[in-house]
């Protein structure tokens, strides 16, 4: 056994330590339930430090003190004092305040006492730090700081997370662990200044979900309801939002919606369609004759008029532009002086609402599906405009700037998507969007330089917790979170809402459950979608229920407290979802079974009978949680699609019944797929076997980077294992792939010589840099490499079928020929052309493939089993 020395072991059980306390959100853990030299007691010997404030103070940093004096109370079972209107006086204290606002604050300052330099000028940024002797009549002060309203609420909540209550309390009813002591580490803590400024969701897709959850608890979607919505987005640092307008009109249902908003400290916007802070359903109650510049320009001007009157100073990112009624595309007769004029009159009104020039306004223009079209073609808005690059509603970025553009004061940001209401396919039932996906397109969006806003279509906001979470934590900094950090992430995430003792198997469950649904969504699937003549329907069925039984355990061994919050966090989505893939899976059963005319045939109707009515079960089973807190919030339906638009209500999938007399012997049930077995040869790498070779992209034998360009493995990205692509994402195009330049190496064994194909499987990234389309090559052994487009006939929009393809397999393969000279050994080479194009597998097949949706289940390697290589220069 080997001896590690005593001080490794030691620093080890420390970073398990430090690790284990870790929240979920960026930083260090500076809060502990130990004292240590120069610590702050927060809570120590049955007594809770009293805070204070100054009645000066913005209203939201104010409210946001309650909070905390509320979060002591939830950890310690102690309340501590919250003054406002009288000078601090104590042993130890906490100040809370802002800079510039708060006397305080700005006493300290000038006292010397707080060095305010890492604040003046910030945006949302915030320093927690003990002072000794801050003022008369006090010994010591934790000091909470901002730079701004935000910086100090932020500061607030920062603190709050520290001692153990999640953003998600009352979102997800994640309990709090009870500590008896309290102490801040010595020293400053800050995250620093964010590094996207406006950082937000979009509710969307409501109903019928989050609308008559809302009506039920809260009598509608207003204020009451908005209040636990604003408080979770600045707990998660988050700092903007689109409100819900399916049917609902943020400023008009309640108009304490926007004040309460602006109170909170929450950055108002309306959606891509919705100019001039007016709500869509607004002009349906309101408005009058048509939705037509050319025809109605008056009613319209006069309609956005009394929303930018009725705005008034409140902090709004006003979007600007003109869709057609409903987020429909404007006519055809439409054109691009007729839109610079809609937005040239828009400015003139939102200058002459506000009293104050149009570019002292924060505004947007969405380049949202056909608007983007009108930009291409050479429609302009003023620089100040922060332009909207957006996704295909399916998670993959359409456009980002050209590096090296010449910068835009207004900057750019993302609109993307967790939800979709649209083709090829609704998604709005459960959690389908894998972390390392989102952070491979964020990271796009971050390195290309659009990181003024970043905005996500979340739905009901429900079950996309930990999507949400991590969409605003990579947010804040990006450069804080790396692609191998990405699973560390998850397991922090889980911890702070579960504790430490599962957090592994926690993480990886939730990681695996996304990574199955992002496969193909729930509503696209159905009993054809896998292969059942493979096997491949068996496995992935048994992957599903072998998470479950995984879940299921841990419910069991989790304290009782926490049950309500796994289950929506956890175990609803797995058992959903791996009851829905069974159903699917035994009406495949049943099909084939009665085409056969088996004895099975009316067993297996009865058993996806009893699979349908379990879909029910389990939902019953999530709106009894928490005395039915969360009643209606996952009626949204999923059965039974048979286009785009969801059905209105669930429909059993058709089952096949005979007749007893004609029945045969029942087959076996089919098995899992197995590794294919190659016959006895000699060889090397991977071994042909049932006429192709499969490997998994990150299982290369070798990587060659060139320059700056490197190989980067990106783990668990993609349908099957992980993914492989180059770093920097905005290195330049490689002209003339070939010799030394970056490619990656797969060694396989052929049984004979001649033709083959490959078949490349790619990320369903798209064409963002609106070149000809991204491309890779292939070559074998010493042949000149063949260039690949991925983008050939695709567009990202609804009817273009490579596309609708693309993002409902959610893989993009494509394939190139090659001829081998002899049996044996060979070296295949994937070479890097263009940027960010993500591969996730390799096949190379002699004839038709087996017909399977994942692709073939990898090949065996000679001599031993397969394993990822190294990433080097060679």
């Amino acid at each position: 056994m080997t001896r590690f020395p005593l001080v490794l072991l030691l620093l080890l059980l420390a970073y398990t330590q430090s690790w284990a306390n870790t929240p979920a959100g960026l930083g260090e853990q500076y809060v502990s339930a130990k004292k240590s030299k120069g610590s702050f007691a927060l809570a120590a010997s049955g007594k809770v430090a009293p805070l204070y404030a100054s009645a000066q103070d913005w209203p939201g940093v104010l409210r946001a003190a309650k909070d905390l004096q509320a979060d002591v109370q939830r950890v310690t079972k102690r309340q501590p004092t919250l003054t406002t209107d009288q000078d601090p006086k104590g042993k130890e204290v906490v100040l809370i305040g802002t800079l510039g606002k708060s006397p305080l604050i700005d006493g300290l300052v000038k006292a010397g006492k707080l060095d305010a330099s890492a604040l003046t000028g910030k945006w949302e940024t915030f320093v927690v730090q003990t002072v000794d002797k801050p003022m008369a009549g006090v010994d010591r002060a934790l000091v909470i700081a901002g730079s701004d309203k935000r910086g100090t609420i932020f500061g607030i909540y920062d603190v709050s997370q520290q001692i153990g209550v999640s953003p998600w309390y009352w979102w997800a009813d994640v309990p709090v662990k009870e500590q008896k002591s309290l102490y801040v580490a010595a020293g400053r803590h800050s995250q620093g200044e964010p590094k996207v400024k406006y950082r937000g969701i979009f509710i969307n897709d409501e109903a019928p979900a989050l609308q008559n959850w809302s009506k039920e608890k809260f009598g509608g979607v207003n204020s009451k309801m908005y209040a636990h919505m604003f408080e979770l987005i600045l707990r998660l640092k988050g700092n903007y939002l689109w409100p819900a307008m399916w049917g609902n009109a943020f400023s008009a249902d309640d108009p304490q919606n926007p004040v309460l908003a602006d109170e909170y400290g929450i950055v108002m916007g309306t959606s891509h369609h919705e100019p001039l802070t007016r709500a869509h359903d607004e002009w349906r109650r309101f408005g009058k004759g048509a939705w037509n510049y050319q025809t109605n320009a008056p009613a319209l001007q006069e309609f956005w008029r009394g929303g930018m009157q009725r705005m008034g100073t409140r902090e709004n990112i006003v979007s600007i532009g003109m869709r057609g009624d409903g987020d429909e595309p404007m006519s055809e007769e439409s054109n691009i002086a007729l839109l610079e004029r809609i937005v040239a009159d828009q400015r003139k009104i939102i200058a002459e609402a506000t009293g104050k020039p149009a570019e002292q306004t924060p505004q947007l223009w969405a380049l949202y599906k056909e608007v983007q079209d009108y930009y291409d073609r050479g429609m302009r808005v003023p620089d100040d405009v922060t332009l909207l690059l957006c996704d295909d509603n399916w998670g993959n970025i359409r456009k980002l700037p050209k590096p090296g553009e010449k910068p835009r004061s207004g900057g750019y940001g993302i609109y993307y998507h967790f939800d979709y209401v649209g083709g090829p396919r609704n998604y709005k039932w459960l959690n389908t969007n894998p972390l390392p996906r989102i952070w491979e397109q964020m990271h796009l969006a971050h390195e290309y330089g659009a990181n003024q806003i970043w905005i996500v279509n979340v739905g009901d906001l429900k079950p996309m917790e930990l999507p949400i979470s991590f969409f605003l934590d990579y947010a804040w900094n990006p450069d804080q979170i790396r692609v191998t950090d990405v699973a560390a992430y998850t397991q922090r995430w889980a911890a702070a809402q579960f504790g430490e003792k599962h957090a592994a198997d926690i993480a990886d469950i939730l990681a695996k459950y996304a990574k199955y649904n992002a496969r193909r969504k729930p509503e696209l699937l159905d009993q054809k979608t896998y292969s059942l003549a493979t096997g491949e329907w068996a496995t992935v069925v048994a992957e599903y229920n072998q998470l479950l039984t995984r879940a299921e355990a841990i419910n069991q061994k989790i304290p009782a407290a926490s049950r309500d919050a796994y289950y929506q966090l956890v175990l609803h989505p797995v058992q959903a979802c791996a009851n829905l893939n069974e159903l699917y899976y035994t009406v495949a059963l049943n099909h084939d079974a009665a085409q056969k005319g088996q004895a099975n045939t009316n067993e297996l109707a009865e058993k996806a009978r009893a699979l349908y009515a379990k879909d029910a079960e389990i939902t019953k089973r999530y709106h009894a949680l928490a005395g039915g807190k969360w009643n209606h919030m996952m009626s949204q339906t999923h059965i039974g699609y048979t286009y785009w638009q969801q059905p209105n209500e669930q429909k059993m999938p058709e089952v096949k019944t005979l007749a007893t007399a004609t029945t045969s012997a029942a087959a076996p049930a089919p098995t899992p797929a197995a590794t294919p077995k190659p016959a006895a040869v000699s060889g090397a790498g991977f071994v042909e076997a049932d006429g192709y070779v499969s490997m998994e992209a990150e299982h290369y034998t070798k990587a060659v980077n060139a320059g700056s360009v490197t190989w980067q493995h990106l783990p668990d990205l993609g349908r099957t294992l992980g993914a492989m692509t180059t770093f920097p994402v905005t290195a330049a195009t490689e002209a003339a792939p070939g010799g030394q330049s970056p490619h990656l190496q797969y060694t396989i064994t052929l049984q004979q010589a001649g033709p083959v194909t490959v078949h490349a499987y790619l990320a369903p990234t798209l064409n963002f840099t609106a070149g000809k389309g991204l491309q890779y090559a292939v070559s074998i052994d010493d042949e000149a490499p063949q260039l690949v487009n991925l983008h050939t006939g695709m567009v990202a929009d609804n009817g273009n079928r490579p596309w609708e393809r693309a993002v409902a397999e959610n893989i993009i393969i494509k394939t190139s020929q090659h001829n081998v000279a002899a049996a044996g050994t060979h070296t295949l080479k994937f070479w890097r052309v263009d940027p960010s194009v993500v591969l996730e597998k390799l096949v190379i097949s002699r004839g038709t493939l087996p017909a399977t949706y994942l692709g073939p289940p990898e090949s065996p390697v000679a001599g031993a089993a397969a394993g990822k290589g190294s990433v080097g220069r060679r």
